[in-house]
């Protein structure tokens, strides 16, 4: 634009129309884009006349260009003398004219909206400290952020139970069952819990999530009632074992009674706990049910319902079973659902039984946890899996571990060659009596057993404490398996070790859980043969020089050098030391009482022979039914 055009454009703003014009010719891209925005944003209908004669052929031509509705629509805006478009037309003026920036506000413009873009979705998405990794973890009721609670501590709330709105009875019970400050999850739910509020919590296994649900329960039912106040359904027997067990401490200064309920065991005892009265009823939903539909239970007055591990429970198959059991509590009860993830099935029970519920997030099985260092060992086929175990074992010498494998056979098979070695090894499984299982959940919690063999099902939620070492005889397929297997060690900021097996199978899953969860494995290499053996001599000369500790042996000392020396010296010294080793095991049989492998042999055997009688019995009653119908063919031939 000339200095005259622009002395003419202050001055006389009826001319305005011709400006644009002689600008779009020293610029017309520039005020191309320009046209457009003024024709978004200035109309002004009155003054379309005037604009109409004003129009040459010019402005047609520019019209072609698209510059002309520009003109057409700047000029009522100007003729109407209206002081602000003036403004907006100097102030566009001289942007053009000096640093032809017109550009400029459109990419400012947009870099706004996609500021607010992503704003909104920073409210909208999982917070870090949540560690929420997946859709089906959003937020099952639909509300508001109110509704919402991300804690960013697992295990250290610094908050003492002290500084929470409970009696001096369960203050005590707390204390004396050996906590003192809340973790994370506690100080989350304590609070609302105690309001009556509705409450879904996400949190990973070790975090005190028994005693989260369990201490408000007992605070706020009432003492000798003796009817049925809470109704808490775990997945498992030993769960809900150990829920029950919670409850009782935290019951110990306030008259409330807890049955706990399970299959596997006869109906008796438990018929006769529901009659003597119970507030707090904890069980798996199948025998839970059962005592519903025989008339043991009435759930009608409960003001709890709970579900530990719900997303274990309902893939468990037991999603009927939930619903037909949270169906004869009343409309007004508080449900407590605590699950790692919340898929479909879980939250269709979250919206179908919970008010209002409160969504506390805390990191789950499926995130990383630090300290843990991961070791993968690669399995050769020339190489046993379970020989390969015991060398790994011999060489990293764990102080205390779970073996997780994917299978009940690998359970059995891993946990009696390893029993057979001399290790103390035991196994739970459902083909294991209940009282064989409670013997060695009650060995392991207490630490006297090394090592426990286990599949994902039959550990689920069981709660072992100081544990070295996580071995995977093999890799789960589903990644998140993992992380839930290894989350059992290294708890409570402490260090621990996850080991592996794995091979060309695990391939997959290990890529993912490189790639998807951060997971660094340290590769190391099988020992070899040599050093495999040498493992296995110390490990079992410490195992003698401990039995030397308390038995006379000087005596035979003579016999052994002349042992040496006979040409069938080596066949006799090793039938003595498998006696010995024998010997050993049944006297650490004898003094644990479990004996979980014994224990599977026998039932096994049990089960086989009881098969054998059923298909004998079925043969003599096919072949008595087939005489029976030859001889009335035959009656009816002499008839």
């Amino acid at each position: 634009m000339t200095d005259t055009e622009t002395t003419e454009a202050q001055a006389a703003p009826e001319q305005a129309p011709e400006t644009p014009a002689a600008e779009a010719k020293a610029a017309p891209k520039k005020k191309t884009v320009r046209k457009k925005k003024t024709t978004k944003k200035k109309v002004a209908a009155d003054g379309a006349g005037e604009a109409a004669a004003e129009t040459t052929e010019k402005p047609k031509r520019r019209r072609k260009k698209k510059v002309a509705p520009k003109a057409d629509d700047e000029a009522p805006a100007e003729a109407s003398g209206e002081e602000k478009p003036k403004r907006r037309r100097k102030k566009v003026a001289k942007t053009d004219a000096e640093a032809g920036d017109e550009p400029k506000p459109k990419r400012k413009r947009k870099k706004k909206v996609a500021a607010k873009v992503a704003a909104k979705a920073d409210e909208n998405a999982p917070k870090a400290d949540a560690k929420v990794s997946s859709d089906a973890d959003a937020a099952p009721t639909g509300e508001s952020n109110s509704n919402e609670l991300v804690v960013k501590s697992d295990y250290d709330s610094a908050r003492k139970f002290s500084e929470f709105p409970l009696s001096p009875e369960i203050l005590q019970s707390i204390s004396e069952h050996g906590y003192d400050t809340a973790t994370g999850v506690q100080a989350a739910t304590l609070e609302p819990a105690l309001a009556g509020r509705c409450l879904v919590v996400r949190s990973k296994t070790g975090t005190g999530k028994t005693a989260a649900f369990c201490i408000p329960m007992v605070e706020r039912i009432a003492s000798g009632d003796r009817k049925a106040r809470a109704i808490v359904l775990a997945p498992t027997r030993e769960l809900a074992r150990q829920v029950g067990a919670e409850c009782e401490a935290l019951c110990k200064y306030k008259d409330i009674a807890v049955a706990v309920i399970y299959g596997g065991v006869g109906f008796g005892p438990q018929e006769q706990a529901l009659k003597a009265g119970a507030e707090i009823v904890v069980g798996t939903p199948g025998r839970i049910l059962d005592h519903i539909r025989r008339g043991n239970l009435d759930l009608s007055e409960a003001s709890f319902a709970t579900l530990d591990e719900a997303d274990e429970m309902l893939s468990m198959g037991f999603y009927e079973d939930v619903r037909k059991i949270l169906d004869q509590t009343p409309d007004a009860r508080q449900c407590l659902f605590f699950s790692a993830t919340v898929d479909d099935r879980v939250r269709a029970l979250i919206t179908r039984y919970a008010k209002d519920p409160l969504d506390i997030r805390l990191s789950t099985d499926t995130d990383k946890v630090e300290g843990i260092t991961h070791i993968a060992y690669e399995t050769s086929p020339n190489f046993h899996k379970a020989r390969a175990l015991l060398a790994i074992i011999d060489q990293e010498e764990p102080s205390s571990a779970i073996i997780f494998c994917n299978t009940r056979e690998d359970t059995a098979t891993v946990a009696t060659y390893l029993a057979r070695q001399g290790l103390d090894a035991e196994l739970i499984s459902g083909e294991l009596p209940q009282g064989k299982r409670e013997q060695v959940m009650t060995r392991v919690k207490a630490g006297e057993t090394q090592f426990l063999v286990a599949t994902d099902v039959a550990a689920r939620g069981i709660d072992i404490s100081d544990l070295s070492h996580v071995v995977n005889y093999s890799l789960p397929e589903d990644p998140a398996v993992y992380m839930h297997r290894t989350g059992r060690t290294g708890r409570i900021g402490k260090k621990g070790i996850a080991i592996s097996l794995v091979s060309g199978p695990d391939f997959n899953t290990r890529e993912t859980l490189t790639k998807r969860f951060e997971i660094n494995f340290e590769e190391r290499p099988l020992p070899t043969a040599e050093e495999a053996a040498a493992a296995r001599v110390e490990r079992q000369a410490k195992v003698i020089r401990e039995a030397t500790k308390t038995m006379a042996f000087e005596g035979y000392l003579g016999t052994v050098r002349a042992l040496k020396n006979r040409p069938d010296g080596d066949v006799l010294l090793a039938a003595a030391l498998r006696g010995f080793f024998m010997w050993e095991r049944q006297r650490r049989v004898a003094t644990s009482s479990a004996d979980s492998v014994g224990a599977l042999q026998e039932a096994r055997e049990e089960k086989q022979a009881r098969r054998g009688d059923r298909r004998g019995g079925d043969r003599r009653g096919r072949g008595d039914h087939r005489g029976g119908n030859r001889n009335k063919r035959r009656r009816r031939r002499r008839d």
